[in-house]
């Protein structure tokens, strides 16, 4: 065989990307497993963090359960669909393309030292892609515990410093509801009046420089989550008020 010849060259060329294709191919998918595990890690590593557990991969399965007393997957109304897993049968990639009446939102009532909170996943859109994260609230289902942001391709240094724990540590102890009991959210402002955050009731944040839409992004992506999760919260409140006064 001539190897100075071009279907050499090109036969050669072939068998090769065959041979690169078919090892990266088995390398994916003999890797599979461990990324999903890893995710499936990763995941109670975020929600454990927003009640202030900070622990590694390996050992956020343990603390998961132990703290994590109950998984919920609720529907629109605040009742409790038994037939869905929260953990690993919603999407919330999915379930946002879905109407709201068909939607699952999750949630995770935690517990630590006798301190109950309630964890709400979020997910919306920033300014180049999907942004998601976590937020914890207290007992008084108003109080935000903490908070964890994430996103898939924010720009660094603007918007991608939504990730950073000063500004995930802004949202501490702000209320989601007003003195009127109305949904409010939290708004990151650029037109914030308390750029320390030492009024935790007016609603909002310092919004990160340079990153109005992304900053946007975030106060949307909480009312917008939030609103699905008002039944539940109102409902479990007044039935927490009867039982106390009983």
């Amino acid at each position: 065989m001539n190897r100075d010849s071009n279907a050499y060259t090109f036969g050669f060329a072939a068998a090769m990307v065959v041979v690169v294709a078919s090892v990266l191919a088995f390398t994916a998918s003999s890797l599979k497993d461990l990324q999903q595990e890893n995710v499936r890690k990763e995941k109670m590593q975020n929600i454990l963090a927003t009640i202030g557990i900070e622990i590694d991969r390996d050992g956020a399965e343990v603390l998961f359960n132990k703290h994590i007393t109950s998984q919920l997957a609720l529907r629109n109304d605040g009742t409790v669909d038994q037939s869905v897993d929260p953990f690993s049968g919603i999407k919330l990639a999915l379930e946002l393309k879905k109407e709201p009446t068909q939607q699952r939102f999750p949630l995770y009532l935690a517990d630590v030292e006798g301190a109950s909170y309630y964890i709400i996943p979020l997910r919306g859109a920033g300014l180049w892609d999907a942004i998601w994260g976590y937020i914890a609230l207290e007992s008084d289902r108003n109080t935000i515990k903490g908070a964890v942001f994430d996103h898939k391709a924010e720009t660094a240094g603007l918007g991608a410093e939504i990730t950073q724990q000063w500004f995930m540590d802004r949202f501490v102890g702000e209320k989601v509801f007003d003195n009127d009991g109305k949904l409010a959210g939290i708004s990151v402002s650029k037109t914030n009046n308390d750029p320390k955050d030492l009024d935790k009731n007016d609603h909002e944040v310092d919004a990160i420089s340079g990153a109005t839409i992304t900053g946007d992004g975030v106060s949307d992506m909480i009312i917008e989550r939030l609103t699905h999760y008002q039944p539940y919260l109102e409902q479990t409140q007044t039935t927490t008020t009867v039982a106390a006064n009983m």
